[in-house]
C-alpha cells in the first residue's frame, strides 16, 4: 500500500494549478502572496495542501472523509519544521470558524473569533503574554489613554494633525505603527519617521504594532469571495482583538480615527470601529482630515507626488522630518521603487 508523503511544490509550474484546482473543490482560492506550498499525496492524488506566507498559514485543505487519517497531523508538522528552519517560532492561522477543533486537536489555540472567520496561534506565540510584554516594554504606566493606529505610508501632514488633537485631548496618547512590511516604505522607517515627526508632543509614545494589530494586506482572501464580505471579516476581528486583549492591558478608553473621502475599504473599517468598540467600553472619536487645495492630505497624495517627481509641493503635505527623508540618499531606493511601480 502506498504511504501518504508530503511534498514542496514549485509555485512556477503546473503543480501550483493543481493545487488551485484542488483548493476550488473546497470553494478556496490560492493567495497571491503565498511563499511556500506543501502537498499530501498517495500516488499522484492530492489528498491535502497547506501553505504559508511569513509567519501565517493559509490554503489549509484535506481530503472530505479523511480529517481523521493523520493527514492534516503531517503537513502541520511539516510546516511547522519548515518555519522552525527559517527562525520562525510563532505563526498564525486564519481559517473558517468550522475548522476550529481541526486546528485545536493539533495545539493550535483560538486567540479570535468572528462569524466570518478565526485566528489561531502557534509555536511560542502566547496573545496575552505578548501584549503584556509590549506593555511593559513601553515604560507606560497605569493610566487612562487615547490610541490611535496607523499605517503612515509615509508619514503626513494629516497624520500628525489627527495625533495632535488626541494629544490635546487626553492625558496620554499611544501611537501604534501597522508592524508588518507588506508597505512600500518599511516598518522601521515608517516607525521611525512617526516618532521624529511628533518629538515635540510630549504626552505621545510611538511604538510597535506587534503581532496582533492585524494588517488587511496579510488578511487572507482565500475563503472569503468577495472584497466587502473580506473587509468585514477583517475590522471585526482586528476591532475585537484590539478590545479583548490590547485595550485593557494599555488601559486604552478611546480611539482617534481619521474621516475618510476617498478609500472604500477604510471608510468601512472607520464604520465598523464606530459599531464595535463602543460595546466593548471605548469611545471612537472621529476626526476630519485637514485638506491642502480642497483636498484631503493622504499618503497616497504623497506617493503619486514622488511618483510624478513633484517634491517641492510635498513640503506642504509631510512634516519637515519627513521631507527631510525623502530627500536624502537613504530614501532613494524607495523613491525609485515608487516610480517605478504601478501600485501606489
Amino acid at each position: 500500500m502506498q504511504e501518504v508523503r508530503i511534498e514542496s511544490i514549485d509555485l512556477n509550474t503546473k503543480e501550483r494549478l493543481e493545487v488551485e484546482k484542488f483548493l476550488s473543490t473546497f470553494n478556496l482560492f490560492f493567495d497571491r502572496d503565498i511563499e511556500y506550498t506543501i502537498v499530501a499525496k498517495k500516488g499522484e492524488d492530492i489528498l491535502g495542501t497547506c501553505s504559508c506566507s511569513g509567519k501565517v498559514l493559509k490554503c489549509f485543505a484535506v481530503q472530505e472523509g479523511l480529517q481523521g487519517e493523520g493527514i492534516a497531523s503531517k503537513l502541520l508538522t511539516h510546516m511547522t519544521n519548515f518555519l522552525f528552519d527559517r527562525g520562525i517560532y510563532e505563526f498564525f492561522i486564519f481559517t473558517q470558524p468550522k475548522n476550529l477543533p481541526i486546528f485545536k486537536g493539533l495545539n493550535y489555540r483560538e486567540v479570535y473569533t468572528v462569524k466570518e472567520v478565526s485566528l489561531l496561534e502557534g509555536g511560542v506565540a502566547n496573545v496575552k503574554q505578548y501584549i503584556k510584554k509590549m506593555y511593559e516594554k513601553s515604560g507606560l504606566q497605569d493610566t487612562k489613554r487615547a490610541a490611535l493606529v496607523m499605517n503612515c505610508n509615509p508619514f503626513t501632514l494629516g497624520h500628525r494633525y489627527l495625533i495632535e488633537i488626541a494629544a490635546k485631548q487626553n492625558k496620554e496618547v499611544v501611537v501604534f505603527i501597522v508592524q508588518e512590511d507588506r508597505s512600500i516604505f518599511p516598518f522601521e522607517v515608517r516607525l521611525n519617521l512617526v516618532k521624529k515627526g511628533t518629538e515635540d508632543l510630549k504626552n505621545v509614545h510611538v511604538l510597535p504594532g506587534g503581532n496582533y494589530i492585524i494588517s488587511s494586506a496579510t488578511f487572507p482572501s482565500y475563503f472569503i469571495r468577495e472584497q466587502s464580505q473580506r473587509t468585514k471579516a477583517f475590522v471585526k476581528l482586528d476591532a475585537g482583538i484590539f478590545s479583548h486583549y490590547i485595550a485593557p492591558i494599555f488601559h486604552i478608553d478611546k480611539r482617534y480615527i481619521g474621516t475618510e473621502p476617498y478609500c472604500p475599504m477604510t471608510k468601512q473599517y472607520n464604520k465598523a470601529l464606530l459599531n464595535i468598540l463602543p460595546k466593548n467600553g471605548i469611545q471612537v472619536v472621529e476626526v476630519t482630515r485637514i485638506s491642502k487645495d480642497g483636498k484631503a492630505i493622504s499618503a497616497s497624495e504623497v506617493r503619486n507626488l514622488i511618483k510624478k517627481e513633484e517634491f517641492e509641493y510635498l513640503k506642504e503635505l509631510v512634516p519637515k522630518t519627513t521631507y527631510e527623508y525623502l530627500i536624502s540618499r537613504e530614501a532613494q531606493p524607495i523613491i525609485e521603487k515608487i516610480q517605478r511601480s504601478d501600485i501606489l
